[in-house]
């Protein structure tokens, strides 16, 4: 196992010292989690991407930590959400499936005997906003404001469509199925409204205008972007803006991440103009690997694309910035997930977790900061239950079993991180060890408890699971 690369802004023990005692006087801190859609790993510049400028998001990166080995807790949409929310891998409770939508069924989605992190800081003083993408429940007992939040404005299913004129259904509850879905009036609160701009920029618009609600804090946003995943939709005069990109797909791609960056510098800037930037945590990453094939996204160097087990299915462009108290261009290149953003916000405010519903997940804080040695976990899990799929990275290595009859592989993700080595017929010792790993975790979990999707026209959602 490798250690950190050394912190670039190093602190001596009294600067570090007055940092934690400033920290400690501060009010809670604000959280903004901001979530995109289908973005490819190498679709960021702290990535390496050159061909779609992403200053703003790059800002958070370079302002805090780049995570280089970040992980979900699925490669579909809906069980990554469901495991965020809730600081657990969502197969301990049965969401290992993209939820079917069905307003009517209050089984679908992520059960009540789970906490989301809007409800585990609403004691602690917070006011929690959800905008964009839901897709963890459509049932009006799964609904957002049922679930902690104060604040809803956005849509219940996995996807939508970006121009007003193209939604034509009024009241989410009258969407028949997924397809139906993509086309609802956008919802504020529990109420359908009608939208005046390109989708991502009603998005953007509306997080910049809770954090002007809530300056005064403590508050908890939850940026919910369903760009840049399908359909392929961006305003004309953005797409314009990639007329060098020869592929059509990937140049209404393109825009389509620009648009997102554009509001993430929009929120930012309203955090330095209200004086909130020193006391907010701000966490960036993907709710998946991107679909290659579906939206022209890039996952080089990493194998596979959404809904695989391969590294490009669930690791994640992630970044996070919390400025004074985690280090301005730190490199992190230890395991993490996105599990981790509940247990680094419950320990900051001083939260202990239900002994009922113990976290899979790691305050982020010391190990950013050097005052903790090695990764945040030692292994990182993925199962796949319908497709008889999964994988184990333990360490620098990582099982994975690709298809349902086929034999486990193995490889060092570390010195091969495009898994193109399989090390399996010289590692028996090591496999076993490492199935015995996998089949003990796999003992905690449960059978999927509900439908998952399938489409019935309109958009195709490449995660779609029978």
């Amino acid at each position: 196992m490798r250690n950190p690369l050394p912190l670039t802004a190093a602190f001596s023990s009294l600067a570090l010292a007055g940092a934690l005692l400033a920290a400690e006087e501060a009010k809670p801190p604000n959280l903004i989690v901001i979530m995109t859609d289908d973005l490819g790993y190498a679709d960021v510049g702290f990535n390496g991407n050159s061909d779609i400028p992403t200053p703003n998001i790059d800002r958070i990166a370079q302002g805090g930590a780049v995570f280089t080995d970040a992980y979900v807790t699925y490669a579909v949409c809906g069980p990554s959400r469901a495991g965020f929310i809730t600081g657990r891998y969502p197969q301990r409770f049965g969401f290992e499936r993209n939820p079917a939508y069905k307003p009517g069924d209050p089984t679908i989605g992520v059960p009540l005997t789970e906490k989301t992190i809007a409800e585990v800081l609403r004691p602690a003083g917070y006011k929690s906003g959800i905008i964009g993408k839901w897709h963890l429940g459509a049932h009006e007992t799964l609904h957002p404001l049922a679930r902690g939040f104060d604040e809803f404005y956005g849509h219940l299913g996995g996807g939508h469509r970006y121009f007003p004129e193209d939604l034509t259904i009024k009241n989410s509850r009258e969407a028949k199925h997924e397809g139906d879905s993509y086309i609802t009036w956008i919802q504020r609160g529990r109420e359908p409204v009608r939208t005046e701009k390109y989708l991502t920029d009603e998005f953007s618009r509306e997080a910049v205008e809770f954090v002007q609600r809530h300056k005064d804090g403590p508050f908890f946003l939850y940026l919910a972007y369903n760009a840049p995943h399908s359909p392929m939709q961006a305003p004309a005069e953005e797409i314009a803006k990639f007329a060098h990109v020869a592929d059509e797909k990937r140049r209404i791609y393109s825009a389509m991440v620009s648009v997102v960056d554009r509001g993430v510098g929009e929120l930012l800037d309203q955090l330095d103009k209200l004086g909130l930037t020193d006391n907010t945590l701000v966490f960036f990453l993907s709710d998946n690997g991107g679909p290659t094939n579906d939206n022209a996204s890039r996952n080089t160097p990493l194998r596979g694309q959404k809904s695989d087990p391969w590294e490009g299915g669930f690791r994640v462009p992630m970044a996070a910035r919390w400025p004074g108290v985690i280090p301005s261009g730190t490199k992190f290149t230890e395991p993490v997930s996105a599990l981790d953003i509940m247990a680094t916000i419950a320990a900051a405010n001083g939260i202990k977790e239900d002994p009922a519903r113990p976290l899979d997940g790691v305050n982020l804080v010391p190990f950013v900061r050097g005052e903790k040695s090695g990764a945040p976990h030692e292994r990182i899990y993925l199962r796949m239950f319908d497709r008889g799929v999964f994988a184990l990275r333990d360490g620098d290595f990582k099982m994975v079993k690709p298809k349902k009859d086929a034999p486990v592989v193995l490889f060092n993700v570390e010195a091969d991180i495009g898994e193109k080595a399989d090390l399996a017929a010289g590692s028996a010792e090591r496999l076993a060890r490492m199935q015995k790993t996998y089949e003990e975790w796999n003992t905690q979990l449960i059978e999927p408890a509900f439908e998952g999707l399938k489409m019935k026209g309109g958009p195709k959602d490449k995660g779609a699971q029978p």
